[in-house]
């Protein structure tokens, strides 16, 4: 028998195994769902929520845009609202009392994560952090991820993030209108220096930087609700790749980026093992894991802490820039702010955190208005619970409406739409935190033991490039032929994903007063970061 015949008779038998076993499955299915239904009925009154179909539930109700419809429904059903998504409970926080009561406070129930086929199980091997269950391994690996990223060890990272704020702002005074493009390479430049110890980089289309970005995209595409219908349909999983593309698809991208996570991860092993003690997350995880994970499992540590953070801080400093080009008032108190303490002799540090309340208040007010994950990270029941007498099952999938959370007007007040970084302040300090926010002012970090492990790195990080930025540059819209300006829609229109991205807007920067060329000039020589 010849191969060819071998390996369609092969693929036959597959398809044909893989068929049965998808109506079995399928029935199977339709049978817990049932069963599912009548079994909560006996426990207790499910929260209120919209009427869904048969079989799928709720499931064509939720749209891309889902935060806005959870809003809206919880002006409907209240702040606890009950969804169904073919045979998966879903429960959506809308107050800030029931997500920090559940998330915060019942974290033994509420710390998994729901189970995610695609992006966890084949293109990670369930080894990403953020995606992981919670078991044992995922306790492990966040140990180390708060040893390598805690707030005491926060200030070893201060010189790369400063050196990347200053090289930002001079890419903005010499090529403005890539203002885009010079966010992204500063985050992934940031964010690989701090976990592998690399070099500045100077294009974000370097190859290595730019096939983890791919790499990242292809997760996080992958991790979008109702990117695959495997997710709700598990017994898809079983279909043979031959006629599952996105299962082909995952599994040998799979292959290949985990040998470039590998190779990233074992470059540090080797300068760690020569004595090079420069710091870095990956220097800190080899120094002090004390064997809790393999090699392989931090490998994919590292790498789920570079998916966490670069996508996540470019799109911070593009609502920024977004945010300005709206606000221009702001600019020019920020301005007034670094021209007081900063003054324009020298460039904006790291020093200068606790003395400019305004800078760190627009940080705080562009992570609060614009969350780019709101809706979080789902968390999963691992328990039935009960809360304010309704009935949360065992397996819910549990979702805090950051984007209605972070514009409760009970909280910040009745202009909550409008872009404020007063709000932040009193006396002219940073005024306390909204209560339960982990001294935040906003829930885009999230809740529990799920909270953002890198946190206090990201603010840092986000605050010197604002203020580099502010110093350096007047941020201005564009004009028209007719010497309009072109501002950004400012509408709630937004690119769609796990990230939730601005509408791409053009805007230009200009050096706010003549020495800045010089100054910058001067800062990359001291820093010695080499010049174009």
């Amino acid at each position: 028998m010849s191969n060819s015949l071998l390996q369609y008779l092969t693929i036959a038998f597959d398809f044909l195994t893989g068929f049965n076993k998808l109506w079995i499955l399928f029935g199977v299915t339709i049978t817990a769902q049932i069963f599912s239904y009548y079994k909560q009925t006996l426990k207790g009154k499910l929260p209120p929520g919209p009427t869904g179909l048969p079989i799928v539930g709720n499931l064509f109700q939720v749209s891309t845009e889902a935060w806005k419809e959870f809003t809206q429904w919880k002006h409907q059903y209240g702040p606890i609202v009950y969804l169904n998504l073919a045979g998966t409970d879903m429960v959506i926080l809308n107050s800030h009392k029931a997500a920090t009561d559940l998330l915060d406070r019942r974290t033994t129930i509420y710390s998994d994560r729901p189970r995610n086929i695609v992006a966890s199980e084949i293109l990670t091997r369930s080894l990403f952090l953020f995606l992981r269950r919670y078991d044992d391994l995922w306790r492990a690996m966040r140990r180390v991820t708060h040893e390598g990223l805690h707030k005491g060890i926060a200030k070893n990272y201060f010189p790369v993030q400063e050196k990347e704020a200053i090289y930002l702002a001079a890419a903005m005074i010499k090529d403005p209108s890539s203002w885009d493009e010079h966010c992204r390479r500063t985050a992934a430049s940031t964010i690989m220096s701090l976990i592998y110890d690399t070099p500045l980089i100077k294009d974000e289309k370097e190859p290595s930087v730019a096939y983890i970005n791919d790499c990242v995209a292809r997760i996080t595409r992958a991790a979008s609700p109702g990117a695959h219908y495997v997710e709700q349909f598990t017994w898809m999983k079983y279909l043979p790749s031959a006629i599952a593309p996105w299962k082909k698809y995952a599994e040998e991208w799979n292959k290949k980026d985990e040998l470039v996570f590998k190779g990233l991860y074992n470059s540090v092993c080797k300068r760690v093992a020569s004595g090079d003690d420069r710091p870095s997350f990956c220097a800190t995880i080899i120094k002090d894991k004390l064997n809790e994970l393999s090699n392989t499992e931090a490998t994919y540590l590292a790498g789920s802490i570079y998916a966490a953070g670069a996508e996540t801080s470019a799109t911070v400093l593009a609502w920024f820039m977004h945010a300005m080009l709206l606000n221009p008032d702001v600019q020019k108190k920020a301005h007034a702010e670094l021209d007081t303490i900063v003054g324009r002799a020298r460039m904006p540090t790291l020093a200068d955190f606790d003395h400019l309340p305004y800078i760190r208040g627009i940080v705080k007010e562009s992570l609060r208005l614009r969350p780019v994950a709101p809706l979080g990270v789902p968390h999963r029941t691992t328990e039935d619970d009960w809360y304010n007498d309704y009935y949360i099952p065992k397996g819910s999938t549990v979702i805090a409406n950051v984007w209605s959370l972070n514009r409760d007007p009970e909280i910040y007040g009745p202009d909550v739409a409008e872009f404020k970084p007063e709000r932040h302040i009193v006396d002219g300090k940073i005024s306390p935190a909204v209560v339960d926010t982990k001294g935040e002012s906003h829930f885009s970090f999230g809740f529990g033991r799920r909270i953002c492990a890198g946190r206090h790195v990201a603010n840092y990080g986000i605050f010197i490039d604002i203020a580099c930025i502010l110093w350096a540059c007047n941020i201005m819209p564009v004009k028209d032929t007719n010497g309009k300006q072109i501002l950004p829609i400012d509408d709630d229109q937004v690119n769609h994903g796990i990230v939730v991205q601005p509408v791409p807007f053009n805007c230009t920067t200009i050096s706010r007063f003549p020495e800045v060329p010089a100054i910058l000039a001067a800062s990359k020589e001291v820093l010695r970061i080499e010049t174009d």
